[in-house]
């Protein structure tokens, strides 16, 4: 049986729909916008309704034609990541894993892994994106990378259940002093802060959230004088005395010698953020994977704080 449409015209409609003109559409599609007619004509005339409502500036998509594009889009999807499963089993071939990232992972636990990894197996390559946790969900969806290391807090919203987790380790949330505060090094209370000035990463980041969550817990709303870029910002201004910080260890694991840091008494509950190796579940771990895997649960192991007394 003939099928009414092939999937050359479905993504035409999806790049029409994208770019909201049927001109538009066809430059993406790399035709003529008369074939990109002609196209769509043949389709509306398969399927016996018009997908397109031409406006006088450009085109809207009928009730039949949201209905192919959602279809489209997620076919596009599952293109995408067969042509990425195609390039891991290409890249096993020649020795290589594709990994994801965070900054603050990247500058700790990751860089650690590798040095023991590239000693281990130094046939094996290992390409490594670095990108916020949306960005490393869809990376993995798309199969552009084959694992990702990904953060979660207890709010954080559950990852898919697509994906497996491994989780490499807790990493707990510390505060950063000046060098010379001569306040007690360690079991900091938080409602002995509450006078204190608070430098954070942003009101969304979510290690702002847990300072607001920890001092609402505590009892009162911390007075926030700055909000930085990233943390090597903040460890700056802390050592300038404009404040003090609550940060995830992982975040300040090589930091400046003008500041230290604190734990928080386990009384306050502070939250901390879990670390874990995530891959699609219905992939299987191929040698190299299993081998940065290992050498990233060795340097979670090496990092994690000594058990509290």
């Amino acid at each position: 049986m003939q099928q009414p449409f092939d999937v050359i015209t479905l993504f035409l409609l999806l790049d029409i729909a994208e770019a909201g003109s049927l001109t538009g559409g066809a430059e993406r599609a790399n035709m003529t916008p008369s074939a990109a007619s002609q196209r769509i004509s043949k389709l509306e005339s398969s399927i016996r309704q018009p997908v397109l409502t031409r406006l006088p500036r450009g085109v809207e998509l009928t009730e039949a034609g949201e209905l192919l594009t959602s279809r489209a889009r997620l076919f596009r999807r599952e293109m995408r990541a067969a042509h990425g499963d195609l390039e891991a089993l290409r890249g096993l071939r020649h020795g290589s894993v594709r990994l994801g990232s965070f900054p603050t992972v990247s500058a700790s636990l990751l860089s650690d892994a590798l040095k023991d990894y590239h000693s281990r197996w130094p046939g094996v390559d290992v390409h490594v994106r670095s990108a916020v946790r949306p960005q490393l969900l869809e990376m993995l969806h798309s199969s552009e990378v084959d694992l990702a290391l990904l953060w979660s807090y207890a709010w954080t919203e559950e990852a898919e259940r697509s994906l497996s987790l491994e989780t490499l380790m807790v990493d707990d949330t510390v505060l950063l002093l000046p060098v010379d505060d001569d306040r007690a090094g360690d079991d900091v209370v938080l409602a002995g802060l509450r006078h204190d000035k608070w430098i954070i990463r942003s009101n969304d980041h979510p290690a702002g959230e847990a300072l607001y969550r920890s001092c609402r817990t505590a009892g009162f709303e911390p007075d926030v004088v700055y909000e930085a870029h990233d943390y090597q910002e903040i460890e700056a201004m802390v050592a300038a005395g404009v404040g003090i910080a609550m940060v995830p260890r992982l975040a300040v694991t090589h930091h400046r010698p003008d500041v230290r840091t604190a734990t928080f008494a386990a009384r306050d509950q502070v939250p901390t953020r879990v670390i874990h190796i995530a891959s699609l579940a219905r992939r299987q771990y191929t040698p190299a994977m299993y081998a940065i895997s290992r050498a990233l649960r060795g340097a979670a192991d090496r990092l994690a704080p000594p058990p509290r007394a």
